[in-house]
């Protein structure tokens, strides 16, 4: 028997197959940050959360008036595990005061990054979500080897450039797929 070491799947896209039963995933598109042995982290990033980054500014600085270009900016919903928790995600070569480097983009969970982005300091692009989902070790395996999941290396365009709706069938149309086309049966050959 041929030992192989596992494939982790950091910076890849997750692409929720038609048959995703669970409310927080079903259609979802998840940006892994993190997977490993431990678990996986990553952020839903089509869904927005009804929020803008104005919302979240005057909680953040009260005193402050908010910038008017801050009420189109969407705050997404990141994933169902601590949804008051905030994360942005942007390209590496810039950092703040707390950055996670991911390669070719940086997470930065420190306010200093949203004042930035609103006072026009900020990165030109970036992507701001309210909590992340999780698996613990071994979870994501399981649900990949069901079929729960496809996946794909991440592209910074899909997450960037498109409108949010946009993102799901873009990732899966990376790998050739049109999700309209399959069933929402499992099974296994």
């Amino acid at each position: 028997m041929k030992n192989t070491a596992p494939s982790y799947l950091k910076h890849h896209f997750l692409i929720a197959m038609p048959q995703m039963a669970d409310p927080n995933f079903a259609q979802a598109l998840v940006y892994l940050i993190e997977h490993g042995p431990e678990g996986a982290m990553g952020l839903v990033v089509n869904r927005p959360s009804g929020l803008s980054l104005a919302d979240i500014l005057e909680q953040l600085r009260p005193d402050e008036p908010v910038p008017a270009s801050c009420q189109s900016l969407p705050i997404f919903s990141g994933g169902p595990v601590q949804t008051d928790r905030g994360f942005v995600l942007h390209p590496a070569d810039q950092q703040f005061q707390a950055t996670l480097s991911l390669g070719p983009l940086g997470m930065s969970t420190s306010q200093d990054a949203l004042f930035a982005i609103a006072d026009g300091q900020g990165p030109e692009r970036y992507f701001v979500a309210l909590g992340y989902a999780g698996w613990e070790a071994g979870q994501l395996e399981a649900e990949l080897a069901d079929n729960t999941w496809l996946s794909c290396p991440a592209r910074p365009d899909i997450l960037f450039d498109l409108p949010h709706e946009q993102r799901l069938d873009a990732a899966a149309a990376s790998l050739g797929i049109d999700l309209r086309l399959l069933s929402t049966q499992v099974g296994h050959a």
